[in-house]
C-alpha cells in the first residue's frame, strides 16, 4: 500500500539522520498498533539508500527473549557482536560490542516493538541512548504509545534519554480523504469505512482485501475473512506460522509442514510476507494474533508441539524460544528442561522479570521436580522477584524453599533461607516478622561451623538494629561480621559490614564512621563489587545530607550518580535522588527538589524503601509552600512504612507533621505528633532527630528536660541563644530554618529579614503567619504577601506557571515554550516540575487534564 499522509514524518526522519552524522540521534516513532510504524521506516530506508541498515525486533513470546533485537542485528553484522552473544559474554562486553558497531560506521539501526522489550533490551536501549552522541549513527525505535502507560518501564527509559539527541515522531490515523483514495484504488466503496476503521492503515488494508459483502467491524473479522479463502494446504501453513512469533524460518517450515509452492503463494495472497531467506511471516502482529486466537486450544497445542520437535533438534536455538513452545505444547518435561536454562540466561543479562517468569513456568510442574532442585528453583525465583520488586511473591517462594531445606535436613541452607526471609519481610514493612526470622537464622547458623552465611546474617542483624536506631547493638553485630570476614579474607562481606558500621556510627554522631564508609567504598571499588560501591556512595551521601554537611554531600551524590549511570545500576539511582531532593529542599532549591522527587516517584523500579523519603520530602515541600493536598504523600509514606514503622522513618514523618500543625496554629497537634516519638528517641544516639524533635517540644513549651547530645542549632535554640542558632543555620545554608528562628525570636528588624527570606522561598504559610504576628505587634508598613494572582489560583500557581500550563494545554513542548516566552528551556523545566508538584500528578498530560476539569476562578 502506498504511504499516504506521511511526508512530514519522512522529512522529520531525514532531518534526524542528517543531524546524526554530527553526533548521533534517536528517533522515537510512536503510534497505535497497525498505524504504519514499520512501513514508515521501510519507506524511509528505501528513499535514503543507506549503505548500512540494521533491523531488530522484540519478541511477542509468552516470556520475551532477552536481547532478541540484538541477536537479529548480530546475525546481520556477524563479527565481534555475534561472537560476544554466542560465547555467553557478560552484559558489559555485549553492550560494548553493540556500541562499537554504531561507532564503526554510519548506520541506521531500527529497534521495533519496544513496548514488548525485556529488561535487558531496555537496558541496552538506555545504554546506547546515553552514548549515542559518540557515534554518527541513528537509532530509530518503534513502540505502541497507547500501550506504554506512566508506569511502563519503557516510559522511564524514554524519559532518561538525552533530550538534545532525541526526536519524537507520532503517527496519526489516516484522514477520511486518504481512506477514500485507498478504497477508490481498490475498486471498493468507502462508505462507512473511515468510521469503522478509525483511519488505521492496517485495518483499512485488511478490510479492503477481505472482499466481504459488509464491512468487518474488527481487525479480527477482517483477517479471518481473508484467511477463509485459503485452501486446506495453505491454511495448514498459515496456522503453523501463526503460533511462531516473528518469522518462521524456511528450514522450520520445511520440516514442520513440508509446504508446496502453491500453498505458500496462497498465504502470500492473504498478506503474508516471504523473505529472501525463505522465511515466512504475517505482515503484521495483529494479523498473526487474530488467526492464532481463532484456533482451538487443542489445535494450538498440537502446532506448538510440532514446532518444538523441530526446534529441539536444531543446535543454537535460544532456550527462551524452546521454553515458549514447550509451554504452548503443554509439555511439562520440556518446560523443565528449557525454562531454567532460559531463566539463567535472562538473569545473566539483567532481564530479571523474564527470568522470574521462566522460573514460575518451571515451578508450575513442581510435583515432577526432585526436592533439592525444587528448593533451588524456589530460591532463584525468590531472588529474581526481589530484584523486580515482587516482594510478596519472593517471600512465598523462599518459604517454599525453607520447607524443602528443613525436610532434607540442610541446616546451612535453612539458616540462609531464614536470613533472606528476614530481609524480604523488612522490605515490606513487617518488622516483627523480620526480627523473628533473623533470630531463627542466627540460632540455626551459630549451631554450625562459622561460614559466610553466618557473617551475612550478622550484617543483616546490624542493618535491622541500625534502622531502629539501636546503635550499640548494631555496632556489635557489624563488628562480629567484620571479624569473621577479615579472618577469611572475604572482602565482599567486609565491605558490606563496614558500610553498616560506618552508617550507624554517623547516625549516632561518631565521626569515625566516615573512615568506615570510605574503607567500604575503596574495598568495593578495588574488587569491582558494583552493588557494594553503589551502596557505599548512597550511604555516604545520605549521611552527609542527614548531618547537613552539604559540600561533602554534593561530592558523594555527584560521584555516586555518575558511577551508577556509568555502570547502569538504575536500581540505586532513585534512592540517591531522594536524598539529593532532601538536600535541595533544605537548602532552598525547591524547584530542583521537585524535579528530583518527580524522577523518583515516576521511576518504574522505585521500591517502598525509596518512595518513603521522596514522599516525605514532597509532603514537607507542599506544607511549606502551602500547596494543596499536602497530606496525601505523607499518608502514602505512612502506609508504606507499615503499621509499626522503623524509628528512622517515624521520626522524620513526625517532624514534618509537627511543622504542618505549627503552621496551622495547632499546639496540641504538635504535641500529638512529637511527644510519643521523642520518648522513643530521647534515650538513643541520634543528634539530628533528637534535636529536631526536642526543638518542637521547646517551641510549644513542653520540653521538660534539655537533652545534651543534639545537633548544634537545636541546642543553641533550646539554650535561648537564638542569634547563635540563626548564625549556624546561615553557615549550614538552610534559609528556611534560619528565617524560622529569626521570625520566632527576633525583633522587628529580624522579622523583616525573615519575611523577605520566606517570600523569596515561596513559603506562603510561614510568611503569612509572620505577617499577621507583626501587624498584631503594631509593626507598620508590613510588606504585602504574594500577588493576588497566585492566591486566586486554586492550585497556587504563579502567573508564569499558569501561562506555561496554558501552553502545555496547546500541545507545546518545553523547548517551544521557552522560545515563545524568551526564557531558557531549563527555566521552563523548573516551572513544569513545580506545576506537577502542585497538582500532585505524575505527568504533563495529567496536569492539563486536571486544569481542564478545574479552570481557574476569575477575580
Amino acid at each position: 500500500m502506498e504511504l499516504l499522509e506521511r511526508e512530514e514524518c519522512l522529512a522529520d526522519l531525514a532531518e534526524c539522520l542528517a543531524a546524526a552524522v554530527h553526533g548521533g540521534r534517536i528517533a522515537l516513532v510512536g503510534g497505535e498498533a497497525g498505524i504504519g510504524k514499520t512501513a514508515l521506516l521501510q519507506e524511509f530506508s528505501n528513499r535514503q539508500r543507506l549503505a548500512r541498515v540494521l533491523w531488530g525486533a522484540c519478541d511477542a513470546l509468552f516470556t520475551p527473549r532477552p536481547l532478541a533485537p540484538l541477536y537479529d542485528i548480530a546475525r546481520q553484522t556477524q563479527g565481534a557482536l555475534l561472537t560476544a552473544l554466542n560465547s555467553g559474554a557478560n552484559r558489559d562486553e555485549v553492550f560494548t560490542a553493540a556500541l562499537d558497531e554504531l561507532e564503526r560506521t554510519e548506520t541506521l539501526v531500527v529497534l521495533e516493538d519496544m513496548h514488548w522489550a525485556d529488561e535487558a533490551t531496555l537496558d541496552l536501549f538506555k545504554y546506547l541512548g546515553r552514548r549515542i552522541h559518540r557515534t554518527g549513527s541513528m537509532l530509530a525505535v518503534t513502540y505502541r504509545n497507547d500501550e506504554v502507560g506512566p508506569r511502563h518501564p519503557l516510559r522511564f527509559v524514554i524519559g532518561d534519554l538525552p533530550r538534545a539527541s532525541t526526536s519524537r515522531i507520532s503517527l496519526a490515523a489516516l484522514s477520511e480523504l486518504a481512506v477514500e483514495q485507498l478504497a477508490r484504488r481498490a475498486g471498493r466503496s468507502s462508505k462507512g469505512l473511515h468510521g469503522v476503521t478509525g483511519g488505521n492503515p492496517f485495518f483499512v488494508t485488511e478490510v479492503l482485501a477481505a472482499v466481504a459483502d459488509t464491512v468487518p467491524i474488527t481487525v479480527r473479522d477482517a483477517v479471518l475473512a481473508r484467511a477463509a479463502r485459503l485452501s486446506v494446504a495453505a491454511r495448514e501453513i498459515a496456522e503453523l506460522v501463526c503460533v511462531v512469533p516473528g518469522k518462521t524460518e524456511g528450514w522450520l517450515l520445511e520440516l514442520a509442514a513440508r509446504p508446496d509452492e502453491a500453498s505458500i503463494e496462497g498465504c502470500l495472497g492473504i498478506g503474508m510476507v516471504r523473505y529472501e531467506d525463505a522465511s515466512l511471516a504475517f505482515r503484521h502482529e495483529l494479523a498473526r494474533r487474530a488467526l492464532e486466537d481463532s484456533l482451538s486450544p487443542l489445535r494450538k497445542q498440537s502446532l506448538h508441539a510440532r514446532v518444538l520437535v523441530v526446534l529441539a533438534r536444531r543446535p543454537g536455538v535460544p532456550a527462551a524460544r524452546l521454553a515458549h513452545h514447550a509451554n504452548g505444547a503443554g509439555n511439562a518435561g520440556e518446560v523443565l528442561r528449557f525454562a531454567p536454562i532460559a531463566a539463567t540466561q535472562a538473569a545473566s543479562v539483567g532481564a530479571h522479570r523474564e527470568a522470574a517468569s521462566h522460573y514460575q513456568a518451571a515451578l508450575r510442574h513442581a510435583e515432577e521436580i526432585p526436592p533439592d532442585e525444587r528448593g533451588r528453583l524456589q530460591e532463584q525465583l525468590s531472588y529474581e522477584c526481589f530484584l523486580t520488586g515482587q516482594h510478596e511473591r519472593a517471600i512465598e517462594a523462599h518459604r517454599s524453599a525453607l520447607h524443602v531445606w528443613r525436610a532434607l535436613g540442610e541446616r546451612v541452607k535453612e539458616g540462609d533461607a531464614l536470613r533472606w526471609l528476614s530481609r524480604l519481610s523488612w522490605s515490606i514493612g513487617s518488622r516483627a516478622e523480620a526480627d523473628r526470622y533473623c533470630a531463627a537464622a542466627v540460632t540455626t547458623l551459630e549451631s554450625l561451623a562459622p561460614g559466610p552465611e553466618l557473617a551475612m546474617t550478622y550484617c543483616h542483624r546490624a542493618d535491622l538494629d541500625m534502622e531502629a536506631h539501636e546503635a550499640d547493638s548494631a555496632i556489635d553485630w557489624a563488628q562480629r561480621a567484620i571479624a569473621l570476614a577479615e579472618s577469611w579474607g572475604n572482602n565482599e562481606i567486609l565491605s558490606d559490614a563496614l558500610n553498616t558500621l560506618g552508617t550507624v556510627r554517623l547516625i549516632a554522631g561518631d565521626t569515625s564512621g566516615w573512615a568506615d564508609l570510605e574503607r567500604s567504598l575503596q574495598l568495593a571499588l578495588a574488587r569491582g563489587h558494583q552493588e557494594h560501591v553503589a551502596n557505599a556512595y548512597t550511604n555516604l551521601a545520605a549521611m552527609a545530607v542527614s548531618r547537613r554537611e552539604y559540600d561533602q554531600a554534593r561530592r558523594y551524590l555527584s560521584d555516586g550518580l555518575a558511577y551508577c549511570e556509568q555502570h547502569d545500576l538504575d536500581f540505586h539511582g532513585p534512592y540517591t535522588l531522594a536524598y539529593r531532593a532532601r538536600m535541595r529542599f533544605e537548602q532552598g532549591d525547591w524547584d530542583g527538589a521537585s524535579q528530583d522527587i518527580e524522577a523518583v516517584l515516576r521511576h518504574p523500579r522505585t521500591t517502598a524503601v525509596t518512595r518513603i523519603p521522596a514522599l516525605r520530602t514532597l509532603g514537607h515541600l507542599r506544607i511549606r509552600r502551602g500547596d494543596p493536598d499536602a497530606s496525601s504523600p505523607i499518608e502514602e509514606a505512612r502506609a508504606l512504612a507499615g503499621p509499626v514503622p522503623e524509628l528512622q522513618r517515624l521520626g522524620m514523618l513526625s517532624v514534618v507533621c509537627a511543622e504542618a500543625a505549627w503552621l496551622a496554629g495547632d499546639r496540641e497537634g504538635v504535641l500529638r505528633e512529637v511527644q510519643p516519638t521523642y520518648e522513643l528517641v530521647r534515650k538513643r544516639r541520634d543528634p539530628r532527630m533528637k534535636g529536631e524533635l526536642a526543638a518542637w517540644l521547646w517551641r510549644v513549651g513542653a520540653l521538660e528536660e534539655s537533652p545534651t547530645d543534639i545537633a548544634e542549632p537545636y541546642a543553641l535554640e533550646i539554650s535561648r541563644d537564638w542569634q547563635g542558632a540563626a548564625r549556624v543555620w546561615k553557615a549550614l545554608g538552610c534559609p528556611y530554618e534560619r528565617a524560622s528562628v529569626l521570625a520566632m525570636y527576633g525583633a522587628e528588624p529580624e522579622q523583616r529579614e525573615a519575611l523577605a527570606m520566606l517570600e523569596q522561598l515561596g513559603a506562603g504559610p510561614a510568611a503569612q503567619a509572620l505577617r499577621k504576628r507583626m501587624r498584631a505587634q503594631g509593626v507598620r508598613g508590613v510588606p504585602r504577601g504574594s500577588r493576588n494572582s497566585t492566591r486566586r489560583n486554586p492550585h497556587g500557581l504563579t502567573e508564569r506557571e499558569a501561562e506555561i500550563l496554558t501552553l502545555l494545554s496547546d500541545g507545546l513542548r518545553n523547548a517551544a515554550i521557552a522560545k515563545r516566552l524568551f526564557v531558557s528551556t531549563k527555566t521552563v523545566d523548573h516551572h513544569v516540575s513545580a506545576i506537577l508538584t502542585k497538582f500532585a500528578v505524575p505527568s504533563r498530560a495529567a496536569a492539563v487534564a486536571m486544569a481542564r476539569k478545574q479552570p481557574d476562578k476569575k477575580p
